[in-house]
């Protein structure tokens, strides 16, 4: 086996490697020695078929697994001799035709090309000074906290028979929803209870019972969202023949020790205690993603150093994905719109290089303070995963347990934030004390950074959550395996959040 570096240029190393016929040869013969015993053909007796004969009947699929096996010997061999610390796997091009090679024909010669880790000194967190901003719970959240959960038990009672419904009533009606004369699956209930002005439904479904009363029928004509998660509801006209049955009016909740009764509380004023809790851990919560996003800026701005191309690449093409579907569906920026696909792409491949940068930064804290992610940590995770597939949990675990490469994507997010937590805890944190609306400003997702640009670096985008989609009523977010649509509206999609 030969080995030749042809390339060395800053963190992209190449290698020329062959493995000559005879070596190739001798590995067969060895497989075949290997096997012989074990091989049982009809008009043999069992373990002894000639070696001439096993390599006519399986010498080119045996060879094949060779050549595959001795590439990766080979390849792993370079990286060990030169102490190299690949950034992802390797690429490789035969320089010899792969048949030629199988058959004995040709040498297996071929080109390697690896990106590597990295080497840099991360910043000392004890060394960071970060703003912490911190929010009191003041009385007027606690009287909206009050006001919503009021909202949320509201209860009804029937008008007349010939009143007419209005914004806030909630009608209940059947309906059978069609697309060009057909039903489809989803698109039908029965005493389905409809808030006008909720907007619970798609749009245009509530707005068309405004003014129906008990009794009536009426066609609805609405248009699905293009972005609906059903795609074959997505874009597409429907009417819903509906039937009127009652129309209600709402009756005002009165916020007392009986109202907190009903939430299983002792009274209105144990009622306030829990919300007041509930909003501190919310602020608490926020507060410390404002810390991180501080975090992230200053780590950024305590290194430079070259990155992989194949880490800034995958990472790129995720984002730009990404942008792709927003921009399809609507969703841009307005700091985005008018710009040029040159320009965009231009902007968030700085993006990308951003996340890069700091992934390399935190993994290498985090390995330096024998940060890891225990088997439990990790079992929490996958049963989190699974419990958002009601009826599906087992087939999610296994799914996880048997998927190493699905491990690590619940893996690095826990990792990242036991790493963010420890800097934090080593830095110079100053709490400031904010209004409540300063708290949550710019809250586009945990650890996105606010909208405004940075003189100097772009913020890289937050990873942005599955947008939850509603036809009537809305639809459950998507699963491993496909459920029906039924008839409400899909939530809109936000736009990429730039970190």
């Amino acid at each position: 086996m030969q080995v030749t570096q042809t390339k060395a240029e800053g963190l992209s190393h190449s290698y020329d490697i062959i493995v000559p016929i005879s070596e190739l040869s001798e590995r067969l013969d060895a497989k075949i020695a290997e096997v012989q015993p074990q091989v049982t053909l009809k008009g043999f007796r069992p373990g002894k078929v000639p070696a001439a004969h096993i390599k006519r009947m399986f010498g080119k699929s045996m060879m094949g697994e060779i050549v595959e096996g001795t590439m990766n010997e080979a390849s792993e061999k370079a990286l060990n001799d030169n102490n190299i610390k690949p950034a992802g796997q390797p690429h490789f091009h035969m320089e010899n035709e792969a048949e030629d090679v199988i058959a004995g024909k040709a040498d297996l010669a071929f080109h390697m090309h690896v990106d590597i880790m990295p080497t840099f000194t991360p910043a000392d967190p004890a060394k960071l000074s970060i703003e912490r901003p911190t929010a009191k719970v003041s009385d007027e959240e606690i009287e909206k906290s009050l006001s919503n959960l009021a909202d949320s038990q509201k209860s009804y009672e029937d008008k007349s028979a010939k009143s007419k419904a209005v914004e806030g009533d909630a009608v209940i009606i059947d309906f059978v929803g069609r697309i060009d004369g057909e039903a489809f699956e989803g698109g039908a209930a029965e005493d389905a209870q409809v808030v006008i002005g909720a907007g619970q439904f798609i749009p245009g479904f509530e707005e068309q019972l405004t003014g129906v009363k008990a009794g009536d029928e009426k066609v609805l004509k609405v248009t699905f969202p293009a972005d609906y998660q059903a795609e074959a509801l997505a874009g597409k006209d429907a009417e819903f023949e509906t039937t009127v049955k009652t129309v209600k009016k709402p009756v005002d909740t009165v916020i007392d020790d009986e109202f907190a009764k009903k939430l299983g509380m002792e009274n209105l004023d144990a009622l306030r205690d829990a919300i007041v809790k509930s909003l501190e851990s919310e602020h608490k919560a926020q507060s410390r993603n404002r810390a991180k996003r501080r975090l992230l800026d200053a780590l950024d701005a305590e290194h430079d150093f070259d990155l992989p191309g194949n880490m800034v690449e995958a990472e790129f093409s995720v984002i730009w994905q990404q942008v792709e579907a927003d921009v399809k569906a609507g969703n841009v920026d307005e700091e985005d719109k008018g710009k040029s696909e040159d320009d965009l792409k231009g902007e968030y491949r700085e993006i990308a290089m951003r996340r890069v940068r700091l992934g390399l930064v935190l993994a290498e804290i985090g390995q330096g303070a024998n940060i890891n992610v225990a088997a439990e940590e990790l079992a929490r995770a996958v049963n989190a995963e699974a419990m958002r597939y009601p009826g599906q949990e087992k087939e999610i675990a296994e799914y996880f347990q048997k998927n190493q490469e699905a491990q690590a994507r619940l893996r690095a997010p826990i990792f990242e934030e036991k790493v963010v937590d420890y800097i934090l805890e080593l830095a110079k944190v100053t709490d400031v004390e904010v209004s409540r609306d300063e708290l949550y400003a710019d809250d586009d997702a945990p650890g996105a950074a606010p909208k405004k640009k940075p003189a100097a670096k772009k913020k890289a985008p937050a990873k942005k959550a599955a947008a939850k989609k509603p036809a009537a009523k809305k639809a459950p977010a998507k699963k491993p395996a496909a459920k029906k649509a039924p008839a409400k509206k899909a939530a809109a999609k936000k736009p990429a959040a730039k970190k």
